[in-house]
């Protein structure tokens, strides 16, 4: 028997390239017998949780996979850590509404607004030295946990590092100035910390960039476009001398060439159109059609033309991303299935080859962070394969179940004997009396309108708000009087069941809320059951007959470049 090697050396470069023999071999899988081995399974069960969260997530694989680093990454990417970094972002771009100079006021009014609160120096520069804290922990574990030769190749960890630079350098020029200094530097950075940890606005400016080139051609003709009939408006306008007001006006937009610019600048939005156009058009009609063919040119062609090459290019990234997403998915499972199957005691009995034991993975989902409505379903399933050894295949089809989701079921309505009571539940719980509650909530709208349009010279003080106060009452008891007939009608749990009205009271939705909160017996229709129930919401889902699957060999393929794990068939 070998001798156990360190922890901290990745599962498959033992189990697979540590020995030279194969994997299916009962030497290089070794028999679970005394701390070495115990210590091994752990760590092996401890890499294949991770991989499978990793693809769960959609995140990237490639990160340390030792003990102590595995320990790291799930803390990194725990709720409490993600939301004290998210806290942290939210802090630093809040900064902008308290530093000085700001407007943040009781009142926009300028009559009556007090001058803005001037923080003293160092307060929100203390702050703010507590958010740029946690960034340098933030890149300090990322770069640790991709490690050196991936830190290198990662343009935002460098952005990253950069900023924090500059932005460290530029707090201490203002405490050296005491808060004086003319221009702070590091303002202007604090959006990238939101954009380095949203996967979505990166997705957003990848596209942006991959999007310029094709934007550029349209740009460019817009620009010719623009300057071609700045030309000619000055031409046509500019020529005639300033007899009376009329031309004076006519003349503000095109009187030298940046102001012509600006002016079909902005009309070329549509924004604007009288005031640029009615002053010339009042003087002679024929000018019209420089404005007619300026809009049919610019704006109904290029900026169409510019809009469709934008989606065009957003919606194929978007199919780009999505395969990229499941590429990833399918990576993580391929990845757990190779470390799980390695430690597998029954691959040579197995028809297919080496296999996943079911037990084992029982094992490692109980370590897997999901959701308490999916893991006992998902085990349930697994269970459901006997003691086969799952392969491959199997094994990737059971990560579909994580993308489903449950549905609530509708409880049955009560059942009345009295046909006067089943008459009543009928005519409660018809569509129409909703529209009614609507209607009547409409009308609550309409007569407070009016109210407020009445009284709207009468002096608080000399307000008489008694038959408005009458109305509000009747129509909260009639909010009321629909909730007990709907509950009657449908029972509590299937009234809270249904959405609310869109006109609803603000009195009926806080109890409804509460309700919905307190009625903990929701009724959920199980993942295992028919499939044909079971509400499949996941966006990538809606593409995935258009995606293409991942073939083994570029799974493998891609698992033997992994910076941190010597993967040998």
């Amino acid at each position: 028997m070998e001798e156990p090697r360190e922890e901290s050396e990745p599962l498959l470069s033992r189990a697979r390239g540590g020995s030279g023999r194969p994997a299916g071999s009962a030497g290089s899988r070794g028999v679970r017998v005394g701390p070495g081995a115990a210590s091994r399974q752990d760590l092996c069960f401890d890499q294949a949780a991770v991989f499978i969260e990793d693809a769960i997530q959609y995140r990237s694989i490639n990160h340390r996979m030792d003990a102590r680093s595995m320990w790291l990454y799930r803390l990194y990417y725990s709720n409490t850590c993600q939301w004290m970094l998210s806290l942290t972002i939210f802090l630093i771009l809040l900064l902008a509404f308290i530093e000085t100079p700001s407007s943040l006021t009781s009142t926009a009014d300028v009559r009556f607004r007090s001058a803005p609160w001037d923080p003293p120096c160092g307060l929100t520069e203390s702050v703010e030295a507590l958010c740029l804290l946690v960034f340098v922990a933030d890149v300090s574990v990322k770069s640790y946990l991709v490690g050196w030769a991936q830190f290198r190749k990662n343009p935002w960890l460098l952005a990253y590092l950069a900023v924090l630079v500059v932005s460290f350098a530029d707090w201490i020029v203002s405490l050296s100035l005491l808060c004086q200094e003319p221009l702070r530097i590091r303002r202007l950075f604090r959006p990238f910390f939101l954009m380095q940890n949203s996967s979505m606005m990166k997705k957003t400016l990848k596209c942006i960039r991959s999007s310029l080139p094709e934007m550029a051609s349209v740009v460019l003709l817009l620009a010719l476009h623009l300057c071609v009939f700045t030309m000619l408006g000055m031409l046509l306008f500019t020529g005639e001398k300033q007899d009376d007001g009329q031309d004076r006006e006519r003349l503000t937009y095109f009187r030298n060439l940046p102001e012509a610019l600006t002016s079909l600048l902005v009309l070329l939005t549509t924004a604007n159109n009288p005031d640029v156009m009615t002053p010339a058009y009042s003087k002679n009609r024929a000018y019209a059609f420089f404005f007619i063919v300026f809009t049919l040119i610019g704006s109904l062609f290029l900026m169409n033309l510019l809009t469709a090459i934008i989606y065009n290019q957003f919606r194929g990234y978007l199919m780009k991303s999505f395969q990229t997403s499941l590429f990833r998915r399918r990576l993580g499972a391929r990845a757990a299935y190779e470390v799980l199957s390695s430690m597998s005691r029954r691959g040579e009995a197995h028809p297919r080859g080496v296999g996943v034991d079911p037990q084992d993975f029982l094992q490692v989902l109980q370590r897997v962070q999901l959701d308490s409505h999916q893991k006992p379903v998902i085990m349930e399933k697994v269970r459901s394969y006997g003691g086969d050894l799952l392969s491959a295949e199997e094994f990737q089809k059971l990560f579909n179940e994580f993308d489903k989701r449950v549905i609530k079921e509708r409880p049955p309505r009560p059942e009345y004997r009295s046909p006067f009571l089943r008459s009543a539940q009928f005519l409660f719980s018809h569509r129409y009396f909703d529209y009614l509650g609507n209607l009547i909530a409409l009308g609550n709208l309409v007569s407070i309108s009016v109210f407020l349009v009445f009284d709207a010279d009468v002096l608080p003080g000399d307000r008489d708000d008694f038959v408005l106060g009458i109305l509000n009452c009747v129509f909260i008891l009639y909010y009321v009087l629909e909730l007990l007939l709907k509950a009657f009608a449908l029972g509590l749990r299937g009234y809270l069941s249904y959405s609310s009205n869109v006109f609803d009271g603000l009195l009926t939705v806080v109890l409804l809320n509460f309700l919905h909160k307190w009625d903990r017996r929701a009724h959920l229709q199980s993942l295992a059951g028919d499939p044909d129930t079971c509400c499949q919401v996941t966006v990538d889902l809606l593409f995935r007959d258009i995606l293409e699957e991942p073939t083994e060999e570029e799974l493998l393929e891609r698992l033997s470049c992994h910076p941190h794990l010597r993967l040998c068939r």
